[in-house]
């Protein structure tokens, strides 16, 4: 294949370098010398010290073989370098593809390697083909076949050709690219077709195992972008039918890995600028994002929708707009890259790209501004964020947006600006935030929580009216609940809009305001629950007085409205608040629900507990009765059915009054039930 001039030839680190001729120099002595020569101690022990160099940075050296130069670190040796074009050669003879060293390498792993690969393979065969499996964990060789190639189904690159020095350096690469992704460990019979989908799928299956295989494939891809910067007629038209082919058909994280694996940053660029000028526009593209993905780059999701529109021009367009637009896709990339930096994701020329995109004459005609906005005003809008620049064009696309409901795409675009943008975005979010259009994130049966949560802080108490008057006018019952949740996460005090909005006269409107009250923690201590304790509606009652239980001020006057209210929920209510400890003015109410019948069971057993410890002769009349089942034929007492709020009077009893006759007479008989819960009821 035809090299490169000097001048313009990337080549692999000084280091790399130096470590390359020292192995080219050992092997070549193995060649030459007997085993137990004297100067093949010193040959291999400084391959070794170049190796241990290296390894200190990184986990392994890996390199590719193609029949004249090495491919190491995204980059090819020169293929007139006589001492690496000898070691390319000599490895490439015993078809080996590419070569892993890794940390921990010593010199009797690479002695023996050395030694093996020294043998002639013309005489021995080619190590490749041996299937032997190696003993040195620290030495890796990857074979490659190529007996078993053939190109089926396609014809052949350069047939037809009116130049044959090009036919013949295209058809190589293309043949070592497909030999290179089919390879595999030993020989085959069948002839295996270099069709580019059948050279993705193997590069796809085997790309990511071993670093020496993805440099292969790297090397390659970089000749031919090289080549098809310069080559013109039939072959190069073939070789990049091929090689779009290949690469459209790549998945998208295997194309990523192979560019990182291209070299650093310049390189990388390097090979997209390459790759830019001839071939496939649909194979610029996708490089493009794999390349700004490994150089840690962005590219935003408007700009990769601006440049696919112009290569769908530049592929299906008129005859009219395939040429400008291919020449524009081309320009526009090259434009991208002048002025990349790690450090900036959105540099001058990246805002000089989207101003033009946005603002160039349109292929098929010139089109006014307000079609533009009016098409796809959210990408109007992205792209005026990332360009740092709103004028009326932008501001039209803003409302537009919001006319057509397109509030959530507009806070995504706002919620992470790029730099240079966050002027903008905060201009979006204060029209965002206006009544008339905070009610496009609640509309019929959906609420956009994600949504309202990012935009709830930012509010004004009085920006919280429109969320208060849906959750009172919203038929949706799923709307309201969700607005409720919301509203009572809120850490803004709107306690003055919720007391307001207890005069409604619909009992769920009241009910709703009573639980943010209850979830606030900015309700007035002159506040007061009392009025709605009476409602007419349980549901009403239920949450004032769950309200009223948190204010100390009439957390007492709320136990008792709960115990004297008809609905034995709520009485369950006020039983939970006492617990275990029931005040004495409560009392008789508590006793009430003890002995009630018609009252849960879960409320009686709270009753009964929390009466436990009071040595009152009401309490004990209460606990007595709850434990009398009648005498038996002989005249004892007997205990009623075992439930648990016996099992609770019964530990009562003998907690606090075990010293009285009459509760003696109930614990001898728990005493002698045959339940073993009773039994320890009596003694705790």
């Amino acid at each position: 294949m035809e090299a490169a001039p000097r001048s313009e030839r990337v080549s692999p680190s000084r280091d790399v370098s130096e470590f390359l001729v020292e192995l080219s120099i050992a092997l070549h002595r193995h060649s030459m010398y007997p085993s137990g020569h004297p100067a093949l101690v010193p040959a291999i022990e400084s391959v070794t010290r170049r190796a241990e160099r290296l390894l200190q940075d990184r986990l392994s050296i890996a390199f590719g073989v193609a029949r004249r130069q090495l491919i190491i670190d995204g980059v090819t040796t020169d293929p007139e370098q006589p001492v690496l074009r000898r070691l390319a050669d000599g490895l490439h003879r015993h078809h080996i593809g590419a070569v892993s060293i890794m940390r921990g390498v010593n010199t009797h792993e690479l002695g023996e390697a050395l030694v093996a690969l020294s043998a002639e393979p013309d005489r021995d065969g080619p190590m490749g083909l041996k299937r032997v499996v190696s003993s040195w964990p620290h030495v890796k060789v990857h074979p490659l076949t190529f007996d078993g190639l053939a190109l089926v189904g396609d014809a052949p690159i350069g047939a037809g050709g009116q130049d044959s020095e090009h036919a013949s350096i295209g058809a190589e690469l293309w043949i070592g690219l497909a030999r290179a992704a089919l390879a595999s460990d030993g020989t085959a019979d069948a002839p295996v077709s270099s069709e580019p989908s059948v050279v993705a799928k193997a590069i796809d299956e085997r790309s990511g195992r071993a670093e020496a295989y993805d440099q292969v494939i790297v090397g390659y891809l970089t000749q031919i972008a090289r080549e098809l910067k310069t080559a013109t007629g039939d072959t190069a038209d073939e070789l990049n039918r091929r090689t779009s082919r290949l690469i459209a058909s790549l998945k998208p994280g295997t194309l990523r890995r192979l560019v990182a694996m291209g070299g650093d940053q310049g390189q990388r660029e390097q090979f997209v600028l390459d790759a830019t000028h001839n071939m496939a526009v649909d194979a610029v593209l996708e490089i493009v994002k794999a390349s700004a993905d490994a150089s840690g780059q962005t590219i935003s999701h408007g700009l990769v929708r601006m440049l696919t529109k112009l290569a769908t021009h530049a592929e299906r367009g008129s005859e009219h707009t395939r040429p400008r637009a291919d020449v524009e896709l081309r320009e526009q990339v090259g434009r991208l890259l002048e002025d990349w930096r790690l450090e900036d994701p959105n540099p001058e020329a990246y805002g000089r790209v989207l101003e033009h995109l946005a603002t160039s004459v349109q292929l098929d005609g010139p089109r006014p501004d307000w079609a533009v906005a009016a098409e796809d005003p959210l990408r109007l809008v992205q792209m005026s964020l990332e360009a740092g620049a709103f004028g009326p064009l932008a501001d039209r696309a803003i409302d537009q947006a919001i006319d057509a409901g397109h509030l959530t795409g507009l806070l995504e675009l706002v919620s992470a600006p790029p730099e240079g943008g966050q002027a903008g975005a905060e201009m979006i979010l204060a029209r965002l935030i206006r009544p008339e259009n905070l009610r496009g994130f609640f509309t019929g049966e959906r609420v956009d929580r994600a949504a309202l949560d990012h935009l709830l802080p930012r509010l004004s108490v009085e920006g919280y009216e429109p969320l208060l008057e849906a959750l009172g006018a919203s038929p949706s019952r799923v709307v309201r609940r969700r607005l409720l949740d919301l509203l009572g996460r809120t850490p803004v005090d709107i306690t003055p809009l919720v007391v307001a909005r207890l005069a409604d006269e619909r009992w769920y409107v009241q009910r709703n305001m009573l639980m943010l009250l209850a979830r606030s923690r900015h309700v007035p201590a002159t506040f007061s629950a009392a009025v709605w304790t009476k409602h007419p509606d349980a549901r009403v009652r239920s949450e004032a007085l769950r309200l009223q239980l948190t204010l100390p001020h009439e957390h007492d006057a709320g136990v008792l409205a709960s115990l004297t209210d008809r609905d034995p929920r709520i009485v369950h209510v006020g039983l939970t608040a006492i617990r275990d400890a029931c005040p004495p003015p409560l009392v008789e109410y508590v006793i009430d629900v003890a002995l009630a019948s018609d009252v849960g069971e879960d409320s009686r057993l709270l009753a009964v507990n929390s009466l436990g410890r009071l040595r009152l002769d009401s309490v004990l009349e209460a606990f007595l009765q709850l434990s009398d089942g009648g005498r038996s034929l002989l005249g004892r007492l007997r205990l009623p059915p075992k439930t648990p709020v016996l099992v609770a009077v019964i530990r009562a009893l003998s907690l606090t009054w075990s010293q009285d006759r009459r509760a003696a007479a109930v614990l001898a008989a728990a005493a002698r039930s045959s339940d073993p819960e009773l039994h320890e009821a009596v003694s705790p």
